[in-house]
């Protein structure tokens, strides 16, 4: 349960404001703030509130591109004064701002900041919400878009760290502004938003969820020529900017209003007929794969391809990459996105029974003997206006109800007796809901083709995106996207991400050595990166010096609770007997630049035709990668990410055993 947002607190305490200039006020009278490099820190550490915000993002923020040789010294003055500011700790007398072995973090109530209070009204607001109570989420949804006063920090926007801060600020802003307009919609008070959704689309031409929000209050304001209007604008900018078209949900409203001419919108039905989503938090530093993201994002709008699978080695970021889709592509499925992860912690398979049981829940599927598979809705504005919104919301239906005890149908391989089938009213139901309704479930780690079969859409609209690091060659028909290495850019954009970008400049050849060393694979640079933050006085060489000698790769590659090798040895498991024999065989001459199906046939001992049957057997569990056009077998080059040539390696010398 969402508790109440604080009350502001008492007199005496200074209050600070990022939803704008950055200020702050005691008793109702601004304090002086103090130059622009401590206004820099202190905006710095107040975006990151209570959390250890490292020296090094301190230090981009101020001087992003040439820090001075006493940068820390100053930055200690920066925050000694930030400390004589804030005071105590009402609490227990402590500093407010302390510094520990996560950089300097800075400790502050709900009372003292606009972000805090924000965040807290804005919860309470989305809660009210899914409890049908839309008059007490309006009332709370406004009154935390009353502390938005303009571009957040637009007055420090000069610097880089301090703009990405404020840029995020703002994404969430204009999301609770989103959700308040379409609260009021659905209340019948389309009016009081229609000013304010104007002036956001003006500034955020491109974001279509303000655009059909605008549409539903012009058209429910009786406005119905200017309603179709923006659907038109807007489809001209797409095509003109990005050679795209509106999604389906926002085409759908615009055909629902040129049919329909003025509907009302029905109190809260809209927001029971939507499912909403499940979906983890979005990337944050998710980078590079412009082209495959691409590719995903007009392959999951196209109205004719239902399943894709994005496959490649471990650690090249296919969950990173399906859900980053996922998550831009709200609009598009109005029926919600939906994320199931089918394998364990341990990285073992779930069981299909399983894994429909938990879809079931999240799309609220109904089995034969309940209430039965909800009917889809008719299209209209008030049902396209909650597609648009995707309310975050968990069916209430219990386990047992999505996966009843009739009948058995099998579902995937053999997994032994808990596996072996799951029912057939289950499978029915699933099949039943996924031809009624459109929405995007990602399926991540998918061990095999077998597993999913049952789970795929027989028809309708919905789509699946399957994660998996074998090809699933037996699944059709199919659109396939293969992740590979990032490129030495993007790897290096990876990077310093996570160690900032004044430190990745102090040496960029070490900093090319370490992605490099790391193969370049998303999970890999980023576990390097988080282990370098912490790291703060280890030079990039030195680190990179470590990564280069193969003995040792792999016990660099660890921060906190994460490890590579881990991640490594749950795709080994993955790989048949045979499979790993040839792997660990064949990880010799990977490493050296790739190997020929010459080298194959040396390293294996075989024939040609049993190499060429070896190679094409790992190149289909993703352990071996192969060029991306036609080429003959002798021709080729292929090649073993060199984490997984490592680590195979150490299983072929008796080395290492996981668990």
């Amino acid at each position: 349960m969402i508790r109440p947002p604080a009350r502001p607190a008492p007199a005496g305490t200074v209050y600070f404001s990022l939803l704008g200039p950055l200020t702050a006020v005691r008793d109702g009278r601004p304090l002086p703030l103090g130059p622009r490099k401590q206004r820099l820190v202190l905006a710095t550490l107040l975006a990151r509130p209570n959390t250890p915000v490292p020296v090094d993002v301190l230090t981009d923020a101020v001087w992003p591109d040439d820090p001075p040789r006493t940068a820390r010294k100053n930055l200690q003055v920066y925050v000694s004064a930030a400390r004589a500011l804030l005071g105590s700790d009402s609490r227990d007398g402590r500093d407010r701002v302390v510094h520990g072995c996560g950089g300097y973090r800075l400790t502050i109530g709900e009372g003292e900041l606009d972000t805090l209070r924000f965040r807290s009204l804005a919860r309470a607001g989305r809660a009210a919400g899914e409890r049908g109570d839309l008059r007490t989420a309006a009332r709370l949804l406004r009154e935390a878009l009353d502390l938005w006063e303009g571009p957040p920090l637009n007055d420090l926007r000069d610097s880089t760290g301090v703009a990405e801060e404020a840029e995020r600020l703002e994404a969430r802003c204009l999301t609770v502004y989103e959700d308040w307009a379409e609260t009021e919609i659905e209340l019948g008070r389309a009016a009081v938003a229609v000013d304010g959704l104007r002036d956001l689309v003006e500034r955020h031409p491109l974001r279509e969820r303000l655009r059909v929000a605008w549409m539903n209050s012009l058209h429910q304001s009786g406005r119905q020529a200017e309603a179709l209007a923006v659907y038109d604008d807007y489809r001209q900018l797409l095509a003109r900017e990005l050679g795209l078209e509106p999604s389906p949900a926002m085409a759908a409203l615009y055909r629902a209003m040129l049919g329909r001419g003025r509907t009302a919108r029905p109190a809260a039905a809209g927001r029971e007929a939507a499912h909403g989503t499940a979906l983890p938090a979005a990337p944050r530093d998710f980078t590079g794969r412009r082209e495959e993201l691409r590719e995903l994002l007009a392959l999951l709008g196209s109205p004719d391809e239902r399943v894709v699978v994005v496959s490649g080695p471990v650690g090249s970021g296919k969950s990173a990459l399906a859900l980053r889709a996922a998550h831009l592509l709200g609009d598009g499925f109005p029926d919600g996105r939906f994320h199931v992860q089918v394998r364990r912690e341990d990285g073992s398979a779930r069981t299909p029974a399983e894994v429909l049981g938990e879809l079931g829940r999240l799309c609220g599927v109904r089995a034969p003997g309940g209430s039965g598979v909800p009917a889809e809705p008719a299209v209209t504005a008030a049902s396209a206006v909650t597609a648009a919104s995707a309310v975050t919301a968990e069916s209430p239906v219990a386990a047992d109800s999505a996966v009843p005890a009739d009948a058995t149908v099998p579902v995937g391989p053999e997994r032994g007796p808990a596996a072996a089938a799951v029912s057939q009213g289950a499978a029915d139901a699933w099949q039943r809901w996924l031809s009624l309704h459109r929405a995007l479930i990602v399926l991540d780690d998918v061990p095999d083709e077998a597993f999913v079969r049952g789970l795929l859409p027989r028809s309708g609209p919905s789509s699946v995106v399957l994660t998996a690091r074998g090809q699933l060659a037996g699944l059709a028909p199919v659109h396939r996207i293969a992740l590979g290495a990032l490129a030495d850019g993007e790897a290096l954009e990876l990077l310093g991400k996570l160690i900032g970008p004044g430190r990745l400049r102090t040496d960029p050849a070490a900093a090319l050595r370490i992605v490099r060393a790391c193969g370049a694979l998303p999970l890999a640079v980023g576990v390097g990166g988080m282990r370098l933050a912490v790291l703060r006085h280890l030079p990039l060489a030195e680190y990179a010096d470590r990564l280069g000698d193969p003995s040792a790769a792999l016990d660099e590659l660890v921060a906190g609770d994460i490890s590579v090798r881990l991640r490594m040895a749950s795709g080994w498991q993955d790989l048949s007997a045979d499979d790993r024999r040839a792997l660990g065989r064949l990880a010799g001459p990977a490493q050296e630049g790739g190997f020929t199906l010459d080298g194959a046939m040396e390293a294996l001992g075989c024939g040609e035709r049993a190499a060429i049957r070896t190679v094409e057997s790992l190149i289909d569990a993703g352990a071996v990668t192969s060029p991306a056009g036609e080429v003959t077998a002798h021709a080729a080059l292929y090649e073993v990410p060199r984490l997984l040539c490592l680590y195979a390696r150490e299983r072929e010398e008796g080395g290492f055993s996981p668990g």
